[in-house]
This record gives structure tokens, sequence and C-alpha cells, in this order.
């Protein structure tokens, strides 16, 4: 294989993981040890040093209605920073199912939805197509849906991107999208994640188009 594409596969697997992290992370409003913070149980005072004032804490924003769910499981759930994440993971999860490279991102699928891309990849393979994409850019995404049923968090988000893709066979013709075409494309994905794990990742357990 060449080195090039090795080096590129290990760097988008590495960017995928912290992109997936970004998912589910918290803010750092955790609570703190009031303890760590004064330097130990009377240490500081009976040396007559200043105690430490514990760190302003920034409220969070509030969530959409739709998000409401995953802030009552989560009283530390950023929306903002989970649809920031999403957005790039969604970029990345689309290219590379484009390329085939499903390795990179098999640890953050569903093994449904991983089975379902590999027989699309391999369906395309045993035809002998080769799929071409480029993002133009996300104009938007949205949680549309969000529950939290024993013990599992759900995030149905809506994206809206723009994108051209060209599949073309052996010879290079087109068989399928225009090169020169900038398509809007819809869909809904739906992540989950343990509202009590200490993984901050989620995970992609369904694909579809969006209404």
């Amino acid at each position: 294989m060449d080195p090039v594409v090795l080096i590129f596969a290990a760097v988008a697997a590495f960017v995928l993981f912290r992109l997936f992290s970004v998912l589910g992370t918290r803010t750092g409003h955790e609570r703190r040890d009031l303890e760590s913070v004064r330097g130990g149980a009377g240490g500081g005072e009976a040396r007559g040093e200043a105690q430490a004032a514990p760190a302003a804490v920034k409220p969070l924003a509030p969530v959409s209605a739709q998000a409401e769910p995953l802030r009552a499981a989560d009283p530390y759930f950023d929306e903002k920073a989970f649809l920031d994440g999403a957005r790039a993971a969604y970029e990345m999860i689309v290219e590379a199912f484009a390329a085939g490279d499903l390795k990179s991102i098999r640890r953050y699928l569903d093994p449904s939805v991983y089975n379902a891309f590999k027989a699309a990849v391999a369906d395309r393979e045993d035809k002998g197509h080769l799929t071409d994409l480029k993002f133009v850019g996300i104009d938007a995404a949205r949680i549309v849906e969000s529950k939290v049923e024993r013990g599992v968090m759900t995030a149905v988000v809506d994206f809206a991107s723009n994108q051209v893709r060209v599949t073309r066979d052996a010879d290079g013709n087109v068989v399928e999208g225009d090169p020169a075409r900038i398509d809007l494309v819809r869909d809904r994905w739906t992540f989950s994640r343990r509202a009590a794990s200490s993984d901050p990742n989620w995970t992609l357990v369904a694909t579809g188009g969006a209404v």
C-alpha cells in the first residue's frame, strides 16, 4: 500500500477519535474536590497561607426543547459542543465510507450500521465502481429528537450538507452523479451512549434520509 495512504489513514483515525470524544465530552463543569482546592484540610490555614478561591463556574447555555431529555439525564450536556462534534464526525464518516475505509471508523459504529456499510462497499467493489466525494460544507445540523431509556441516551440529528458525489466504473466513466454539480444532501443520523458510562464517545446506531 502507498505509504502516503497509510499516513493519511492513521491521521484520519486519530482525528476521528478526537471528534467522537467531543460528541460526548463533558465541559469541565464537574464538581471539584474542595479540599484539593484549599490545598488540604486546614493545611493552608495552619501556615497562614491564603486560601485558594474556587474558580467561577460559567453556567451552561440552555438546550433546545428537543435536547431537554439529554440535559435531564446529564446536567453537563452541552448541545453546541455535541453538534460541533456531530458535524465533524458526519463529514469524516461519510468520506471514509465513500473511500471504502471502514476500518478507521468501525469502533464508532453500531454493528448493524457497520454491517450495512460493509455490504454497500462490497457491492460497489463487486461492480468495479469507485466513488469520488467532495464536501463543500455543512449548512445545518440540529437535534430533532432525543430520549433516555434504560440509562441509554439517544440523539437524532438532521444534517443538511453540500456535496459533489460521483460514481465511476472501472474505465472512469460516470455512472452516477455529476462532477460539476453540487447536491444538497439531507441525512438523519442517530447517536447513542450510556449516561453513566465513563466513556464519552457516542455510537452511530442508525442512518437514513432526513424528512
